[in-house]
């Protein structure tokens, strides 16, 4: 099955028009994108928008063919005139099956908002999947992997989350990142959130073969993520498991009686996390890592090691206790051991003056080594600045 996209874009497009945004004012030449809409085997196309008819033939093909022409989603503005010859445009009943001409099949799958995904299987039974703008499938039972799935990955991860809890997104899938907007900017960080989800994205125009071998993005089995305080690191690291259906969420900060402002920071991070995901609140750390599991996030190794100072009462020592010694290289051995998908958080603490007492140097001295000797074990390394994600390894 041969996959022309003719846009990839947001429904109002990249740059949207007249926004002042940075996101906006860098997408140029190849990073600006139409309005997203698919052309599978000349014969079907989903989502009519202004100048379809211009960007198939940029891309070397016509929509003569064209026998179906299906809406995914509510189309705000005037009226998109229809080329000449193509079928009027229409939306198919949730559920309902609807077979071309051209022998597709395409089935209406249920969206948890305004408009209709589609499903589409080739005579020769290559299948995927294809979502609106914003839309997230809705009571979705088991199925077997699609070939390829076109979704919104940046503005709803928890569509692709859902699609893997239900089987239908697997290793092999090709998972494509259409509607893109101004949320990210484009170039290296669009394409590195995507390949956090195991997605890419690809230029206007381009045909893809749905089923043809593609490497799909590696996810980084053990991540760790730096910086400072209010760098945005935590929701780095969130951002980076957002697309999956099941994640351990580890605080290692606890509760903190009569502390307001900790309750509101506390609180403040579970109302970002998604539903779905379950809370540990412990500094155990190597257990939860030598057990297999769905993927794990470690909020934060700074926590976690003043928790484990207060336990080998090294504050007050001469010299760092032994037994502070052996949990670290406990823990250490437990990262590099562990078979689960991973991301672990901590405060990039080396880059301020010298701490006034002897506590503060010698937390930040062990903070450093703890991060060096995670670090190591870690496929990839991130440093949040400003917001800014900068990839150190991986």
């Amino acid at each position: 099955m041969e996959l022309t996209l003719l846009g990839t874009g947001a429904p109002d497009g990249l740059p949207r028009p007249d926004c002042p945004c940075a996101a906006c004012a860098s997408a140029r030449g190849d990073q600006a994108r139409a309005a997203t809409a698919l052309l599978v085997d000349g014969a079907l196309l989903l989502d009519l928008t202004p100048g379809a008819a211009l960007a198939a033939a940029r891309a070397g093909h016509s929509l003569t063919g064209v026998r179906q022409v299906l809406l995914t989603h509510p189309h705000d503005g005037p009226a998109v005139e229809l080329p000449p010859g193509l079928p009027s445009a229409g939306r198919v009943p949730d559920g309902r099956v609807l077979t071309l001409i051209s022998g597709h099949r395409v089935r209406a799958v249920p969206m948890d908002a305004p408009g209709t995904g589609y499903e589409v299987t080739s005579p020769e039974g290559e299948r995927l999947l294809y979502l609106p703008p914003g839309g997230a499938p809705s009571g979705m039972a088991e199925v077997r992997p699609y070939d390829m799935v076109l979704c919104d990955v940046v503005g709803r991860p928890d569509a692709l989350a859902r699609l893997r809890a239900a089987g239908a997104v697997g290793p092999t899938t090709d998972v494509v990142g259409v509607h893109i907007d101004h949320e990210v900017p484009p170039g290296r960080e669009l394409a590195r959130r995507l390949a956090a989800a195991g997605a890419r994205a690809v230029p206007d125009g381009t045909t893809l073969l749905v089923g043809e071998y593609h490497a799909v993005p590696d996810l980084p089995r053990r991540t760790l993520v730096l910086g400072g305080a209010r760098s945005g690191k935590s929701v780095e690291a969130e951002r980076r498991l957002e697309s999956f259906p099941e994640v351990v969420y580890v605080a290692t900060g606890g509760t903190r009686d009569g502390d307001a402002e900790w309750a509101a920071r506390v609180g403040l991070h579970r109302e970002r996390r998604p539903g779905s995901w379950r809370t540990e609140e412990t500094c155990d750390l190597v257990p939860l890592l030598a057990v297999d599991g769905p993927p794990l996030l470690v909020d934060c190794l700074s926590l976690w090691l003043t928790d484990a100072m207060d336990r080998a009462g090294a504050w007050e020592e001469p010299k760092v206790p032994d037994a502070l010694r052996e949990r670290v290289d406990e823990l250490v051995a437990a990262v590099r051991a562990t078979s689960r998908t991973v991301v672990i958080v901590s405060n990039e603490v080396g880059s301020g003056v010298v701490p006034a007492t002897r506590a503060g140097r010698l937390f930040r001295d062990e903070l450093g080594r703890l991060n060096s000797a995670v670090g190591t074990e870690c496929e990839h390394v991130l440093l949040v600045v400003a917001g800014q994600a900068l990839a150190l390894r991986g």
